[in-house]
């Protein structure tokens, strides 16, 4: 019998991804309930003690949690450029938690905007699945992606800097987007950090650079998911389930494969056409989010309701 490696079984991570999708979308709904029972306006000290003790917060959480587990199980079993798209479909599961805890069926501005989504991600998912392949991370690699990572992360403490001042506000948008680029950088980095262990596992433990970094990728993810999760909270305090999740399930695979294929390999020898359908398709995805945010908040005009407030 033949060992279980990192590309023996793409489906069964195809398959974690769908299960990982669906608890990220509930998750999101939860955690959205929970910040609006806190706060509308924004999340300080005070707004962040009080979501702790948020049961329904708190639930959210767990479920958020259980779904990026569940991810990174997948990661391990299939390419990060094939994976990392698959979360889109939890666009469709918020559109039914959605439906479900409003009791309103979702607009056809709003369905227009998913199926966008969707079909440019499942032609990426497509290609990809053809064409990519995985190799052995070197260090270089590993220097490469928590170099961008530093440079990314000075971008967006510069934007927030930026936006805080007087009579200047934040684009609502920018939160979901920081969110899902830092989540981005937090499977590519999950990713390297689980082709390093399953490394040392088929060999000794050695302390030499190569595990150094490995040590620093581990920091860079705690670092990088520790802020995601807090402009994700952001987030649910200007724009409704469905934004968020686009936001996570749209821009962090954009980036994730961005990185996957620069720096990772993983679509390295790929023909010329399946790099122009990467770039279509991501281009279709990526518009489909902005869609989805204006469909959003034109719906919540028409009830006369604030994006970002949960009903039910």
């Amino acid at each position: 019998m033949e060992p279980v490696t990192l590309t023996s079984l793409p489906v069964a991570g195809i398959g974690l991804a769908v299960v990982a999708a669906a608890l990220l979308a509930l998750g999101n709904e939860l955690q959205s309930r929970g910040v609006a029972a806190v706060s509308s306006k924004g999340l300080g000290a005070k707004q962040l003690r009080k979501l702790a003790l948020n049961k329904v917060w708190l639930l959210g959480t767990v479920s958020f949690v259980l779904s990026i587990i569940i991810q990174i199980a997948s990661l391990s079993l299939a390419p990060l450029i094939v994976v990392q798209p698959v979360g889109v479909v939890a666009l469709v599961f918020a559109a039914l938690v959605t439906a479900i805890t409003t009791k309103r069926m979702p607009s056809k501005r709003v369905v227009r905007s998913i199926l966008i989504c969707v079909s440019g991600v499942a032609v990426f998912v497509g290609v990809a699945a053809v064409v990519s392949h995985q190799s052995p991370i070197d260090e270089v690699q590993l220097i490469t992606i928590l170099i961008v990572l530093g440079v990314v992360l000075l971008a967006v403490a510069g934007a927030v800097l930026f936006f805080h001042r007087p009579g200047r506000r934040m684009p609502p948008i920018l939160f979901v987007m920081f969110g899902g680029l830092l989540t981005g950088f937090v499977a590519t980095l999950g990713k390297t950090v689980i082709v390093r262990v399953q490394v040392v596992l088929s060999d000794r433990l050695m302390l030499d650079s190569a595990t150094v970094l490995t040590g620093f990728c581990v920091l860079a993810i705690l670092v990088a998911g520790g802020l995601s999760i807090y402009f994700v909270q952001l987030s649910h305090t200007t724009s409704n389930p469905e934004v968020v999740v686009a936001g996570l399930t749209v821009i962090d695979p954009f980036v994730a494969v961005i990185l996957g294929i620069t720096i990772l390999g993983e679509a390295a020898g790929a023909p010329i056409w399946a790099v122009l359908v990467f770039v279509v398709a991501g281009a279709v995805a990526v518009s489909g989010v902005f869609l989805l945010s204006r469909a959003q908040r034109k719906d919540a005009a028409e009830v006369g309701e604030t994006p970002g407030t949960a009903t039910g």
